[in-house]
């Protein structure tokens, strides 16, 4: 058995923030995730992929951003239960049990919930299965494996208009083809797409894929409305049609949620006691989803959770500045 003073669920930015703040207030730590390593979706889907809404970086690629988190964290000398999907939440008076998919065990005084959107599986291409893996991929954690090919990018969202705009000067063409004739992406983001070199077709979706069963060659596209068709030289197809989400066992857990996420307040708490959220897990009026957003409120978090912690601890810590 494992016992803290917070237990952290989930390891992505938002948690590691999470993990290295409690730290900093002098609390003991455990960092439980489903994945093998640490960073979340970021180093799970997007490592190289750059982020752009960090405060003090113009922009930063997602890997480098999850590695200065993890040795941020590591100040705090968190424990990591890696590949432990937490199963059970049991609450006492005085501390809260999880029981993990593993066997283990981690008794804490305080929870704090930074799942992101849980375990996630990529929307599947209709009609792109007889070359999954052979010509048509979901995700690209490795740009330098599309290099010199002629790439197929399909969807509106921000995955299809970063990918598009980062492998731009590593493949020989970049087409994008979304079946709207708005993106969903970051508005800065698609002003840079019709600016770069990147093809752009709206609205047209893939009508069908050529090959030989074993690569792509062509793909055609017909337009949405026209029903125009057009045949385009491919090598690889990235499908970026977003992502099936399953929270897991959480919602069995009694929490309020709305729309699959968990209700806070001001100060993060969920509608348990000893149990707070943050991050894209975490929902309340005004919230928006950004990665810089999700740090506050780890902070938040800790900050408000240190009372039952410590009795008698203020909220509010001081200035790190102050910090000796």
């Amino acid at each position: 058995m494992t016992e803290v003073d917070v237990a952290i669920i989930g390891a992505g930015p938002c948690g590691l923030y999470g993990a290295y703040y409690a730290g900093f207030r002098g609390l003991s730590v455990a960092v439980l995730d489903a994945l093998p390593q640490p960073g979340g979706q970021l180093a799970a889907l997007y490592p190289e992929k750059q982020i752009y809404d960090v405060a003090g970086f113009p922009s930063i690629k997602a890997q480098f951003l999850v590695d200065a988190l993890v040795d941020q964290a590591d100040q705090a000398n968190p424990h990591y239960l890696l590949g432990h999907t937490a199963q059970t939440l049991d609450i006492t008076e005085d501390a809260v049990t999880i029981g993990t998919s593993e066997g283990a065990v981690v008794t804490a005084k305080v929870v704090l919930i930074t799942g992101g959107i849980g375990r996630f599986t990529p929307r599947r291409m209709p009609n792109g299965a007889e070359y999954e893996g052979r010509g048509v991929r979901y995700v690209v954690p490795r740009l330098g494996e599309l290099a010199d090919r002629d790439v197929l990018i399909v969807g509106g969202g921000d995955s299809a208009v970063d990918w598009a705009l980062n492998l731009e000067n590593i493949t020989r063409s970049v087409t994008v083809v979304h079946r709207r004739p708005k993106f969903r992406a970051h508005e800065y983001s698609v002003r840079q797409l019709h600016s770069s070199t990147a093809r752009v077709l709206t609205p047209f979706e893939v009508h069908q894929i050529h090959g030989d069963g074993q690569s792509v060659d062509k793909v055609e596209v017909v337009h949405v409305q026209t029903k125009e068709t057009e045949t385009l030289r491919v090598d690889e197809i990235v499908a970026a049609l977003g992502f099936l989400t399953d929270l897991g066992p959480i919602p069995g857990w009694g929490l309020e949620m709305r729309n699959r996420r968990i209700q806070v307040d001001r100060s993060m708490r969920t509608s348990l006691p000893r149990v707070f959220a943050a991050g894209d897990i975490a929902d309340y009026d005004g919230n928006v989803n950004l990665i810089s957003v999700g740090f506050g409120e780890a902070a938040l978090a800790v900050n408000n959770l240190m009372p039952l912690v410590n009795p008698g601890a203020p909220v509010v810590p001081g200035h790190s500045s102050d910090a000796e």
